[in-house]
């Protein structure tokens, strides 16, 4: 592989740009909280290193090269994505008293934190693997890191490695942040914070669904 630290630059600036994953993994982390964030950042990543693996195999560009194939991937992350906000707001809408209460005062609800984890995950999970942009980032990304002669598949694999740990550092810092500041903001200042967060997946989902 040449030039690694242009790599390693254009990995992180990459990795630290907003997008679909990072406002998803947001509204998971305020709604559910850090275990269910964390959660969303592994589905996430899982993603990643599948989109990878598939554009070191060529599936990728035949995906991206097909019509049909691309625009089927595109309309479904969109209506994933607009799903996901809109459930975020009509949840906020139908908000019970005991969830605007702070989290210590909240009744204990059982199992309430295995599902969150289970449905962090597929948050994550999906969102990235919906999302054809990532299919182009690699099929763009990779070749250019590639000298004559590599074997394509184990160096891809690196790179994705590479790209899914920067992914996790950054994320989990989003994570403790967002945590911090829902320790000290008031509930319903947090229920704003979700609500923003649905509407702009309800944006970027509508986005997508009309981009040319």
């Amino acid at each position: 592989m040449r030039s690694v630290p242009e790599f390693l630059l254009v990995a992180i600036i990459v990795t630290i740009t907003p997008g679909p994953g990072t406002v998803a993994i947001m509204r998971v982390a305020v709604r559910d909280g850090r275990r269910s964030a964390f959660s969303a950042v592994v589905g996430n990543s899982i993603g990643l290193f599948t989109w990878a693996l598939l554009s070191a195999l060529g599936i990728s560009s035949l995906i991206i090269a097909s019509e049909v194939a691309h625009t089927v991937l595109r309309i479904g992350g969109a209506i994933f994505l607009v799903a996901l906000g809109v459930r975020s707001l009509l949840l906020l809408g139908g908000a019970k008293a005991d969830d605007l209460l702070e989290p210590a005062a909240r009744p204990a609800r059982s199992g309430r934190s295995g599902r969150s984890g289970r449905a962090g995950w597929q948050i994550g999970l999906a969102t990235s693997l919906s999302n054809p942009k990532l299919a182009l980032f690699f099929i763009a990304l990779f070749p250019q890191f590639l000298t004559p002669g590599t074997a394509v598949l184990p160096a891809s694999a690196l790179m994705a490695v590479v790209v899914v740990t920067l992914d996790l550092l950054w994320f989990g810092a989003i994570i403790l942040a967002v945590e911090r500041a829902t320790r000290v903001l008031r509930p319903r200042v947090r229920h704003v914070m979700e609500r923003v967060a649905g509407g702009v997946l309800v944006g970027v989902g509508v986005a997508l669904a009309v981009e040319a």
